[in-house]
């Protein structure tokens, strides 16, 4: 199995193109400035527990709406007071998140070679601004707000496969890219899908803005960065 194999790569965006966890760690200051003795993983467990309880809450939610429960429930967590113009700003925040410095050109390399899929646990505001810093036309976006559900859901998944023939790709032909295990690599081999996985905490303990996703599962191919795939790509080239 090569990257030459593929036709398409689909990709989850927060935690593999865009650094999420410096987005969240900057918009939550205001938080976590009044509490002592937080380190920056331990703010990211918080919010990852957070985030995936009311996402299994509310699977209908729009992220932005979201994000801002999250940002009151980590104050009361943390003992500390959040105003509802501190909740929404957070929750208007995805925009601000930065890109990692080689998504922009790894993306607009492999532009050239593949379809670019988007499948993504946010709604479609906040990612029309990462997609800004991003770059690149991708061929598909589907978000959580389009299928009314949230990753690890399966309907997430079977809401991009039933619409793959729309864009002319077949399954077989498809390979999913992402960093999260329990956002995207679980459900991912669980709908039999040829996985990469984007190991940005690769010099990191835990698993950060994300969930434990208990047995790891299988991955087909893995690199540390998007410089790393795209280089791959090009290696495989010849």
């Amino acid at each position: 199995m090569t990257l030459t194999d593929f036709d398409a790569l689909s990709f989850d965006c927060y935690g593999t193109l865009i650094d999420w966890e410096s987005g969240m760690v900057a918009g939550l200051a205001p938080l976590t400035r009044q509490v002592e003795n937080l380190s920056r993983n331990a703010i990211l467990e918080a919010h990852a527990q957070a985030e995936s309880s009311q996402q299994a809450q509310t699977p209908g939610m729009r992220y932005s709406d979201l994000l801002a429960v999250v940002y009151k429930r980590l104050a009361e967590r943390w003992g500390v007071s959040a105003t509802h113009a501190e909740c929404l700003t957070y929750g208007a925040s995805v925009k601000d998140w930065p890109a990692f410095p080689d998504s922009a050109d790894a993306l607009a390399y492999l532009k050239q070679h593949y379809k670019l899929i988007i499948l993504s646990n946010v709604d479609n505001a906040s990612f029309a601004g990462s997609n800004e810093r991003l770059g690149v036309t991708f061929d598909a976006i589907y978000s959580a707000e389009d299928v009314g559900a949230y990753k690890p859901s399966d309907r997430n998944f079977e809401y991009m496969l039933d619409r793959l023939p729309q864009i002319g790709v077949e399954r077989p032909r498809l390979l999913h890219v992402a960093e999260s295990m329990f956002h995207d690599h679980v459900p991912a081999k669980r709908h039999g899908l040829t996985n990469c996985w984007i190991y940005r905490r690769h010099d990191d303990e835990g698993f950060g803005a994300t969930m434990n996703p208990g047995e790891m599962p299988a991955v087909d191919m893995r690199f540390n960065s998007m410089a790393e795939l795209a280089d791959a790509h090009r290696a495989a080239r010849g």
